[in-house]
């Protein structure tokens, strides 16, 4: 049977609390939520059509209308009420757009909710990082800090795919001689400088001295030698190994190559990104599969700034929390330096960590991205990241740093 059809108006807000989601609890996506949401509360979502509370009870979710009973009460318009529970729009997407009215409570509480609510509407399961049980192809357990490198992705490269298939990400090393690197060190010293604060090219932060710091050019593709990367055989051998054919972001004009960098001590912005998906924003029915490519240009050490992740966490649902609060996960961490790669999985939840050292070089990395020939965006914007920007002085608020509140 197809599924139903909804349109944001009030007969498919009415058909969907009063028939399907209760259909789908009963069907064990209840269950798979609960022990997530129990500590929560009670989230209600008011609604130009009525308001709806989510209630944890009795290892399951019951469904109770109105809102008088919810601990938490947010509003949202019904086209997001029609992204959410279509796997399109999310939480952290209203907040920085401006979508969100908090009636009650703290809305950090519905950002909080969101993987029981994608468990209750999807069926996801909530990622728990503490049982995951990960193998290789010899019914191993997979390490997974293992590098590959671009021998390993040659032939039918079984061991490299299964490693992507199964943890989400793959990590290939001394992938880009020295004099590549360098040379795309220059670029990237060249985009810095060109780079202003509120240009809406670029993000900025601020760190505990309150110096403005630049954290990431959107536009590295102005510069030839990265905008080439798209097509360099070792970049789409290693995207060749995601189960689903991708193409590279080309239609994005020249922020389809982002440059990044990572800084000490930063108390402001988004240079330290908390456990996250790529899709988090927005687009996750419609864009995923998609991957993201980072290459590493000097080192990935925890000193320098680390990226992380969660291995398995693509198939599952994990809470945005910020990476140095006290109950995040500590995830995977890569031996990664100059001239590596990594590839992931878009929904596979990954941290880019502070540095653990005032002293550099710290982290500076290439990301390029690629995805379905179908993707697109829902709401008929460009790309769902231009949410994080807007800001006269390039800041982007870092709102992981507000869940714990």
């Amino acid at each position: 049977m197809a599924d139903p059809v909804f349109a944001a108006d009030v007969e498919s807000f009415r058909r969907f609390h009063a028939v399907d989601l209760p259909e789908r609890i009963a069907a064990g996506n209840g269950a798979l939520a609960w022990a997530d949401v129990e500590p929560l509360g009670c989230l209600g979502v008011r609604t130009p059509a009525g308001s709806w509370t989510f209630v944890p009870r009795d290892g399951t979710v019951d469904l109770v209308e109105g809102e008088e009973s919810a601990d938490t009460v947010v509003g949202i318009d019904l086209e997001s009420w029609l992204g959410l529970i279509s796997d399109l729009d999310t939480p952290p997407a209203m907040l920085y757009t401006d979508r969100l009215e908090a009636v009650r409570g703290n809305p950090m509480r519905f950002m909080r909710w969101e993987p029981g609510l994608r468990a209750l509407f999807h069926g996801r399961p909530v990622y728990d990082p503490n049982a995951v049980d990960l193998r290789g192809l010899d019914d191993r357990p997979l390490d997974t800090a293992c590098g590959f490198i671009l021998d390993d992705l040659d032939g039918d490269a079984a061991d490299a795919r299964h490693f992507l298939r199964t943890a989400g990400y793959l990590y290939l090393r001394g992938a880009f001689a020295p004099d590549e690197v360098a040379s795309m060190l220059d670029d990237a010293a060249v985009i810095a400088e060109e780079a202003v604060p509120g240009d809406q090219e670029s993000w900025w932060g601020r760190n505990a001295a309150g110096d403005e710091v630049l954290t990431r050019v959107l536009r590295a593709a102005s510069r030839p030698r990265l905008a080439a990367l798209h097509d360099d055989l070792r970049v789409l051998r290693l995207v060749s190994m995601a189960d689903q054919p991708l193409a590279a972001e080309v239609d994005q004009g020249p922020d389809r190559v982002t440059v990044l960098w990572k800084h000490p001590e930063m108390v402001d912005g988004l240079g330290d990104l908390p456990w996250h998906r790529d899709c988090g924003m927005g687009g996750h029915a419609l864009n995923c599969p998609s991957v993201v490519v980072t290459i590493c240009l000097t080192t990935g050490s925890p000193e320098a700034g680390e990226l992380r992740f969660l291995p398995g966490s693509h198939r599952a649902s994990f809470p945005f929390i910020d990476g140095t609060d006290v109950a995040a996960p500590e995830g995977a961490s890569l031996p990664i330096t100059a001239g590596d790669m990594t590839v992931h999985y878009s929904d596979v939840m990954h941290a880019s960590l502070p540095p653990t050292s005032v002293d550099g070089p710290h982290r500076i990395s290439v990301l390029l991205g690629f995805r379905p020939e179908s993707s697109g965006h829902h709401r008929g914007g460009r790309h769902y990241n231009d949410a994080l920007l807007g800001a006269d002085d390039g800041q982007v608020e870092n709102i992981g740093r507000r869940l714990a509140t």
